[in-house]
């Protein structure tokens, strides 16, 4: 595609901002221009307007206008215009006289047999259908053809219920979004039948604690664009953008089918015995309140709104109170009790005289018991599972990307950088700082220490793990040893040390 051809969307542009500023200060009829917001705007035979312009709408021109414009709607001229007739996400219907350009963005052009167009013809998106009578003095422009097809079906739901701040309504073309509905429903449902115990956890969470939840929400709102954007600016972070993203998807959808089953669970009450205590019955009940909920003006974007955002917190608080759960149990099973080895010390034999007994208690509040060896860490430990190794991955990413940035006018491998601070790492730490950060240590199935050609190896492995869009990172949440493909190539796991336990 030349860069000539995008100079007929020069005008439509400008029509554009001519359209939103006359609508910022009309609605209705204004002197000599027609501008409607959520209404059609219609020029009759015999009249004339030097702009007939709808926003969220359709414009006809039977008469003498000077520019036809719709924005979210359809164009149709059978009279005379004497400068362009433009759609953006509209078809655009000509059979009268065009004296400029005819531009359709996002949607279909059909010129009929009484079509006259002094200027050009483009299309963005969508097909033209041109009527062998037609008559097109400049050049015909079709960029990107075929990609979109008939897009009534987004003017019904922008009349009925984007205008309107609900979701859904009862209306003529909205049972695509009756259907898409109903799917994600069957999806929330289905997500309660796979992981009813999170479901629960999360429900409980959201119940006794609902401030925290609320503002965990508002928290990983504002954090997820410095988030990323911190990602973005390390350069090498941008291979951790899709796991985030995807991440944060995955959690709004866990959320929903929370707030939903938390919705239920308020109908049923705690009398639910057997099959309807279900998680999956509540998100069933709870999505059908909803979805009546969504067909109320206003209140239902808000609550579609609230549902997700609240929801979004209640997981994320869950998720959070399960690790300090989780690290507060391993600190307290690495802490062996004083009287346990207090009770395995030798007695003394019941012969011993009074004065050997008091040199040798003498002697014993002098010196200090000898402090126990540290058990070694070896790959008998608990593994370090999916969600906290790839914690611990985006901080060295972080940190790692922030040296580069620092040093980019001499480093420009970001990667293979990022490999040699692991691989050096792992040698002589047996960690990275992540690691170090989440109480994690790379350990050999066989109990040696790691060398040089271990971590080398592991390095390399890496590439593999990423190269197949990251397969080989998400292979640790389902394989039962918790490896991921570069641990399996080195012969290695990834350990959780007791809190406590120094790593450096």
């Amino acid at each position: 595609m030349k860069l000539s051809s995008l100079r007929p969307l020069l005008p439509m542009i400008a029509l554009m901002l001519c359209a939103m500023t006359l609508a910022v200060h009309a609605h209705g009829r204004d002197g000599d221009d027609m501008v409607n917001i959520g209404h059609d705007s219609h020029l009759p035979p015999g009249q004339s307007a030097d702009s007939v312009v709808s926003i969220f709408g359709n414009s006809s021109s039977e008469g003498n206008a000077g520019n036809v414009v719709s924005v979210l709607g359809n164009t149709n001229v059978t009279g005379t215009v004497t400068e362009a007739a433009v759609a953006v996400l509209g078809n655009v219907y000509i059979d009268g006289s065009v004296k400029g350009d005819a531009v359709a963005v996002l949607g279909n052009m059909t010129l009929g047999p009484h079509a006259e167009i002094g200027g050009n013809v483009v299309t963005v998106g969508g097909d033209l259908q041109r009527d062998p009578a037609a008559v097109v003095h400049g050049s015909e422009e079709n960029i990107f053809s075929g990609l979109v097809g008939n897009i009534d079906w987004l003017h019904s739901w922008i009349q009925h219920c984007f205008l309107y701040l609900r979701p859904l309504a009862v209306a003529p073309g909205l049972s695509w979004a009756w259907s898409l509905a109903l799917a994600c429903l069957a999806l929330y449902v289905g997500i309660a039948l796979l992981f009813r115990a999170g479901i629960t956890e999360c429900v409980r969470t959201l119940e006794t604690q609902p401030g925290r939840t609320i503002l965990a929400a508002f928290i990983t709102v504002l954090l997820t664009p410095l988030l990323l954007a911190l990602l973005f600016v390390t350069i090498i972070g941008i291979a951790a953008v899709p796991f985030v993203v995807l991440g944060l998807f995955c959690a709004g959808l866990f959320g929903k089918a929370v707030t939903l089953a938390w919705l239920g669970g308020r109908v049923l009450g705690p009398r639910a015995t057997g099959s309807m205590s279900h998680p999956a019955v509540a998100v069933l009940i709870g999505g059908a309140i909803v979805l009546l909920l969504y067909l109320v003006p206003v209140l239902g974007f808000l609550v579609y709104n609230l549902l997700g955002l609240i929801g979004l917190g209640a997981v994320v608080l869950t998720l959070i109170l399960a690790f300090r759960s989780h690290r507060a149990v391993n600190g307290a099973g690495s802490n062996p009790a004083p009287a346990a080895a207090t009770a395995n010390q030798t007695a003394e034999p019941a012969q011993t005289t009074e004065p050997a007994q008091s040199a040798t208690a003498s002697a014993t509040a002098a010196s200090p018991p000898p402090a126990a060896a540290p058990s070694p860490i070896t790959a008998d430990l608990p593994r370090a599972g999916f969600w906290v190794r790839m914690a611990a991955l985006l901080l060295d990413i972080l940190l790692v990307g922030i040296a580069t940035n620092f040093l980019n006018h001499i480093f420009h491998l970001h990667i293979l950088l990022l490999a040699a601070y692991g691989a050096v790492m792992w040698k002589l730490r047996g960690t990275t700082v992540g690691g170090i950060v989440f109480d994690l240590q790379v350990v050999r199935l066989d109990g040696r220490a790691i060398d040089w050609e271990t971590a080398v190896v592991r390095a390399l492995g890496c590439f593999l793990s990423v190269a197949v869009a990251g397969l080989g990172f998400f292979w640790i949440a389902f394989d039962d040893a918790k490896q991921a493909w570069h641990d399996k190539i080195a012969g290695t796991v990834v350990v959780r040390v007791p809190k406590g336990r120094p790593l450096v």
